[in-house]
């Protein structure tokens, strides 16, 4: 979907009016921060709905104010007495017999009503404007402190696993230092004698590029011995291999997949078993 298709597609209206979903307005939100063209909509969309107010504001018809009138005075005949009000054998003449002309608003008062009703319209549909900009607002904070909480949660059980695996006795640690060319980098080998499985985690080493991936390698008796591919999902969360004998442990940059051989100029990490 294009641009103008997505302008199109109605979101921008169900935004505005807070009828669209919550994982609507988060992709609307975030693609108005980086799209100009999506953003001039936006604001142009609650513009014209606030214009309707004004759009809505027109002049009673001319004759309105002839049936209403007209109403009235049906209304009264019924409970006026078809002939003249007698009294004391008297004959008392109606208001319109003595030149008294029935009572009829002015020109003027039909404007200051036709503006009030114009004013009680653009308040109403501010009111709404308002309201519906607040609940939305209100909903993005309670979508982000979910987002923050289910965050957290995450990562305190990211290092409770990691605290469990770390107390298992079984387990023996060898750290990886960084070779010359790559002084700065680091990584824990967490070898378990019991099982034989091995798990890394990395605490230095720089982004693999596109294509590449770092690859871990046991060396026994001097011939190293794949010991799997690492990624951040698998990070002191999954074994990467199961290891039976080891004097050393050493990570390479490889290309993705992995490779049957360590490429030796591509070392990052190496450390001893002690």
């Amino acid at each position: 979907m294009n641009t103008q298709e997505y302008i199109s597609s109605g979101i921008l209206e169900a935004y505005i009016l807070g009828t669209a979903t919550q994982d609507e307005a988060g992709i609307l939100e975030c693609v108005m921060s980086h799209n100009a063209e999506v953003r001039a909509a936006f604001e142009e969309a609650q513009k014209n709905l606030e214009d309707l107010a004004t759009a809505q504001s027109v002049k009673p018809a001319d004759d309105l104010k002839n049936k209403i009138w007209a109403k009235i005075s049906e209304s009264q005949s019924e409970t006026q007495p078809a002939s003249d009000v007698v009294k004391d054998s008297k004959t008392i003449p109606l208001p319109a017999e003595i030149g008294i002309e029935s009572a009829k608003p002015s020109k003027t008062l039909w404007n200051q009503i036709s503006v009030a009703a114009s004013i009680l319209l653009l308040i109403s549909v501010g009111a709404n404007i308002f309201y519906f900009s607040d609940v939305k607002k209100k909903d993005s904070q309670l979508a982000t402190l979910r987002n923050e909480k289910t965050e957290t949660e995450s990562k305190i059980k990211n290092i409770n696993e990691k605290l469990n695996l770390i107390a298992n006795p079984d387990l023996q640690k060898i750290v990886l230092a960084g070779v010359e060319t790559h002084p700065d980098s680091k990584a824990v080998v967490f070898w378990n004698k019991a099982d034989n499985k091995v798990f890394l985690n990395v605490q230095n080493l720089p982004e693999a590029p596109s294509g590449k991936q770092y690859q871990l390698w046991a060396i026994a008796d001097g011939k190293p011995v794949s010991a799997g591919m690492y990624t951040k999902e698998k990070d002191m969360k999954m074994a990467l291999a199961e290891i039976p004998e080891a004097q050393a442990f050493a990570i390479t940059l490889e290309k993705e997949g992995g490779s049957p051989v360590p490429t030796m100029e591509n070392m990052y990490v190496m450390g001893a078993v002690l």
